[in-house]
């Protein structure tokens, strides 16, 4: 029988995943320790949390209220603990090895690396900006940033935000080419492509309904999501970007949105640790502050 507190951890990694498999995965336990936990959950609070069938997981109306609860109720436990963080005026040294994709690692990484050194001068950072998966454990990276599931389950793994996608076009070329009536417009108007470097071949577009399109006619093809971006800025033609990319273009006007109706549901944005016991002062502090910077960023 789990504690409460584990109890909690282990309902909101169901919550976070929506997937019974994925949490028992990312807490390295087994899916029926997950099952039980929630029934354990369910039987003491007297209210259903998830309605479950063979094929998905969703959430009862109380899960959504109570989830709010447990994350709160479980980072006042971890505050408790945070006294193994050293005090500001304590000094911390070394080197720390950091992974994150570029796009959050500029924008958002960078600002909190920045404030941390102030803070303690003797911490070297190494950050590594990357879009490709890369082996953690392989390339000793001690704290990580990672858009999408986190499956690996050695990691020590917190979800902080959301990775949301948009179908973007600049003004100027939705002029030419008039309004889009839906996604099978896509196929016979000029668009942009990203190539995965870890497979190289071209990212699909991702709808709802977990549906995947790649448009016939590329315009421009590249394997640098900022080359993708000012493309599209340029009018070569339409995109689908991540948030952190274009949020400032759609607020400015610079990019509009189209179909926006057909926009995926936002996938995780996830701070990890290598490392689980024991962790040196140094990686504690450095992911407890990525954690805390990154937490609710728009990304």
């Amino acid at each position: 029988m789990l504690n409460r507190i584990d109890l909690l951890r282990t309902f909101l990694a169901a919550y976070e995943t929506m997937n019974f498999r994925e949490a028992a995965i990312r807490l390295s336990v087994s899916p029926q320790v997950v099952t039980r936990a929630v029934k354990e959950l369910e039987t003491e609070l007297g209210e259903l949390l998830f309605h479950r069938n063979t094929r998905s997981v969703q959430p009862s109306d109380f899960c959504e209220r109570f989830a709010a609860q447990a994350r709160q109720a479980v980072q006042g436990v971890d505050a408790l603990f945070a006294t193994a963080i050293p005090l500001k005026n304590e000094r911390v040294e070394g080197m720390v090895r950091i992974a994150a994709p570029p796009m959050q690692g500029r924008r958002f990484v960078m600002p909190i690396l920045d404030r941390l050194a102030r803070r303690h001068p003797g911490l070297c950072f190494d950050l590594r900006l990357s879009e490709q998966v890369i082996d953690a454990v392989a390339q000793r990276v001690d704290v990580g940033v990672r858009a999408g599931r986190l499956r690996d389950s050695r990691f020590v793994a917190r979800s902080v935000s959301a990775v949301s996608l948009h179908i973007v076009a600049a003004p100027a070329l939705l002029e030419r080419i008039g309004p889009l009536a839906s996604a099978a417009d896509l196929d016979i108007l000029p668009t942009t492509r990203l190539i995965d470097r870890n497979t190289g071949r071209p990212w699909p577009w991702t709808l709802n309904r977990d549906r995947q399109i790649l448009p016939a006619r590329p315009a421009f093809v590249t394997d640098d999501s900022q080359a993708e971006c000012d493309a599209v800025l340029a009018g070569m033609g339409i995109g689908q970007m991540a948030g952190v990319l274009v949020a400032d273009h759609l607020r400015s006007g610079a990019l509009k949105e189209v179909l926006p109706e057909t926009a995926p549901k936002p996938s995780p944005l996830s701070v990890y640790r290598v490392q689980r016991q024991p962790v040196p002062a140094r990686i504690r502090l450095t992911y407890e502050a990525l954690f805390e910077g990154l937490r609710g960023v728009q990304s």
